[in-house]
């Protein structure tokens, strides 16, 4: 599909589409950078000081905590960077732009969570078998400052766009983070207070959990949107039959819904109407619906008479009245008797 405006009158058919700069979807130059910079100024000078600590203390649940901060921190590092790359308005052969780059950043930081929890979890399973001394004294003091860090970093996240996806796996991961500074700060007064040193590991463990989940998370959801497949919340027959549920349209077919970015969802589909029908009108009226009902607003309608379609395709290869869309993509849509 084409980011291009583009209209063609014939036959009563209509296309219509608009262009990438008509709205503003996903990440956007309105999401306020100021505050994605100072989440992570405040992530990177921690998890610097966080890794020292880590390895004087010889904690392993230190450390996992500030591999996890390293990808909140290129998390919005590639939020900043998509957010650069989607302002840029579709030229060339990116007729959609570059929005998709939020998309691969997503996979990417969904990618280096998975692998970095599997190296921690084998590491924590060692120091289960075979637990090293622990300064626990070192750990409780830096995951005590380590959640004072992230509920700063995570409040700086929430005042910034978080309706994309990379702004969104990056407000929480923070939020993830901290759940695991406060698992690492009790697993610290366990090891102070007990000398149960396999506290550590487990608390590492606990941050393994919580990576896995969220890498897993975003590479679902990035997934979905590469194979544009259709958002979540939206179901497609229910899309079709609520557009062939509208006067006076008879049939919808090769109807398609997808995903550019987040939040910008489109649809492209061949709608016959009846003969009578104003295919102008019914244009307008079903974009006003999608928008209202699904907010989609990136769509192009190709509408038709009927009747007119059946003549069209009858005298190019002779089919049946009732073969015209056998060739069809997906389920076809038609208005049934009790609709009207």
């Amino acid at each position: 599909m084409s980011g291009h405006d583009h209209a063609h009158d014939g036959h009563g058919g209509d296309g219509h589409g608009h262009g990438p700069g008509g709205h503003s979807h996903g990440v956007s130059a309105d999401a306020d950078r100021r505050w994605l910079a100072i989440a992570l100024a405040l992530i990177g000078g921690f998890m610097a000081v966080e890794v020292v600590v880590g390895v004087m203390a010889n904690s392993l649940a230190l450390i996992s905590d500030a591999a996890h901060m390293l990808t909140d921190a290129v998390s919005i590092v590639l939020a900043l960077i998509a957010m650069r790359l989607a302002a840029r308005p579709a030229r060339g052969g990116f007729t959609y732009g570059l929005k998709r780059a939020e998309i691969l950043s997503a996979q990417a930081n969904g990618l280096t969570l998975i692998l970095l929890g599997l190296w921690l979890a084998y590491e924590a399973v060692r120091r289960l078998m075979d637990p090293p001394p622990v300064e626990g004294g070192l750990v409780v003091v830096t995951a005590l400052a380590g959640i004072a860090v992230n509920v700063a970093a995570a409040w700086c996240i929430s005042r910034a766009n978080r309706s994309a996806l990379v702004v969104e796996g990056a407000y929480q991961h923070i939020l993830n983070d901290l759940f695991a500074f406060i698992g690492t700060a009790v697993a610290g007064v366990i090891v102070l207070t007990t000398g149960f040193r396999q506290a550590d590991a487990i608390a590492t463990l606990v941050v393994v959990v919580l990576m896995l989940k969220a890498g897993y998370g975003l590479i679902r959801e990035s997934g979905r949107i590469l194979l544009e497949a259709a958002p979540a919340h939206v179901d497609p027959d229910a899309v079709g039959d609520r557009l062939v549920g509208h006067p006076p349209v008879t049939e919808v077919h090769d109807l398609h819904i997808w995903t550019i970015t987040s939040g910008q969802a489109a649809l492209s589909a061949h709608v016959l109407v009846e003969p009578a029908g104003d295919c102008h009108a019914v244009r307008r009226d079903l974009e006003r619906l999608l928008e209202k009902e699904y907010g989609i607003t990136h769509t192009t309608l190709q509408v038709d008479h009927a009747q007119e379609s059946l003549l069209t395709v009858g005298r190019a290869g002779g089919s049946p009245p009732d073969a015209h869309c056998a060739d069809a993509h997906g389920p076809v849509h038609r208005q049934g008797p009790h609709d009207h």
